[in-house]
């Protein structure tokens, strides 16, 4: 095993390891990244030895902050189309995660983000400490959520997920739970012992009620006590709406919602609207990965990626500006353009694509 791999591969017992390992990086994922996962988890399905897989980020602050957004802007400048090959593994991933027929365990200790939360809240056995903070912020960057994110956050209870989608707040080990993107709370300073009692564990049964045997009860959260309003807001059929419903419901938390609603990009939120909304119609994940790649493959010609990543993340003045820059400004046929088929450029996971 070379330590400066990014992913670092060993085998303990019978469980197979999985560690990200960028971690000035924040363990953030790239192609090579992703196919490698990919290999591993091919090799660790059809090995009878391998019981389970463990997945984990080196360092201290998180398994993984998201995709490399730097190489995605500088890919979009330069017209290229790297970042959609590299979705299009993503996103496979994503469905292998999810479809793995043994125990994935995702240990979600500190930061998980965007792409961080493909290859975990995937999982069949998902792990959140009093650290984790657990998040899909893509509206702040002029993107949507992907990576199943849609999937996921448009399961959730209520309009949880649409509150998360549209905010990109990042939620705690509590709210994780609710939301149903995580299964467990595990103390983050019990982990080394969770993981070297997994090491013993010789089947997938074992691997499961080890992990239960270690959970316990999660800090306090917030969502719970916030359910009225974010249902009542967020039920609304717009964006407008749901702004307008936020800033006149005379709950203080419920004005701030909407103050970080409107500093996100106008396309980017009602993109994301339609885009969970569509999600809970589709009948699979895989469907749904089917959409996200169309959605991120036309919000990659926009402007507003390349923006936002500038903002946040090149020269951090966190000063956006978006275009269009009023939600008014964005029409249906702006929406719709990115739910439209790709032709012989789309993902084709879904059963439709399989029956072709």
């Amino acid at each position: 095993m070379n330590h400066e791999d990014p992913v670092l591969l060993h085998t303990e017992g019978r469980i197979r390891h999985i560690t990200l390992n960028r971690p000035r990086a924040l363990n953030a994922l790239n192609h090579a990244m992703v196919l490698r996962m990919a290999e591993a988890l091919e090799a660790a399905e059809q090995d009878s030895a391998i019981a389970a897989v463990v997945i984990s980020g080196a360092g201290e602050r998180g398994l993984c902050a998201g995709g490399d957004i730097r190489s995605i802007r500088d890919d979009a400048l330069a017209g290229g189309r790297s970042s959609l090959d590299f979705w299009r593994d993503e996103y496979r991933l994503n469905a292998r995660i999810a479809r793995f027929p043994k125990p994935y365990v995702a240990l979600m200790d500190g930061i998980v983000m965007g792409g961080g939360v493909g290859v975990s809240a995937h999982g069949s056995v998902r792990i959140v400490t009093e650290r984790s903070r657990i998040a899909m912020p893509e509206t702040g960057i002029g993107f949507v959520p992907d990576v199943g994110g849609t999937y996921l956050l448009g399961a959730a209870p209520g309009e949880l997920g649409t509150h998360l989608a549209l905010t990109g707040d990042a939620v705690g080990a509590a709210d994780a739970l609710l939301c149903g993107l995580a299964d467990h709370c595990v103390p983050t300073q019990d982990l080394p012992a969770l993981t070297a009692a997994l090491d013993t564990c010789t089947t997938a049964e074992a691997v499961r009620a080890t992990a239960e045997r270690y959970g316990g009860t999660a800090p306090d959260g917030e969502l719970a006590a916030h359910r009225g309003w974010i249902d009542a807001c967020y039920s609304a059929d717009t964006v407008e709406e749901i702004v307008e419903r936020l800033t006149g419901s005379g709950v203080p938390a419920a004005k701030q919602a909407a103050a970080t609603i409107m500093a996100k990009s106008p396309t980017s939120l009602k993109v994301t609207l339609e885009a969970v909304r569509r999600a809970r119609r589709l009948g699979s994940l895989e469907e749904v990965l089917d959409q996200e790649y169309r959605v991120s493959a036309t919000a990659f010609t926009g402007p507003d990626l390349v923006e936002g990543v500038r903002a946040q993340i090149i020269d951090k003045d966190r000063n956006p500006g978006w275009n269009p820059a009023e939600l008014s400004q964005v029409t249906d046929e702006d929406v719709a353009r990115h739910f439209a088929p790709l032709g012989d450029r789309e993902l084709g996971l879904g059963p439709a694509a399989a029956a072709g």
